[in-house]
């Protein structure tokens, strides 16, 4: 299985950083209902485990947020393999934006 793994910077004070983080997800599930199911998160401390399935594909992985950065280490179905690079640039670009 394919990962997607990135670092977006941030100068946030840690706790607002994850605070927003954690209200990104909770977007992501009611924005993309139709095409997203079974989203959980688990998070302890700093550190949160996702999964969910995407036009039937499962997807999980990790999310780290660190003082200066937020870690994504994600698993990708073989079938996202040729949106990876559109799938990178769209979550940089949306953190980018939701930690500045």
């Amino acid at each position: 299985m394919p990962s997607l793994n990135m670092s977006v910077p941030h100068r946030l004070p840690q706790n607002e950083a994850l605070g927003r983080i954690k209200g990104l997800l909770g977007q992501v599930k009611t924005q993309f209902a139709d095409r997203i199911s079974d989203l959980r998160e688990t998070w302890r401390g700093n550190q949160g485990t996702f999964s969910f399935s995407a036009m039937g594909f499962g997807v999980s992985g990790t999310l780290t947020v660190k003082p200066g950065e937020v870690i994504l280490e994600s698993r990708l179905p073989f079938a996202a393999l040729p949106f990876k690079g559109r799938i990178e640039s769209t979550i940089r670009e949306r953190a980018t934006a939701l930690l500045a």
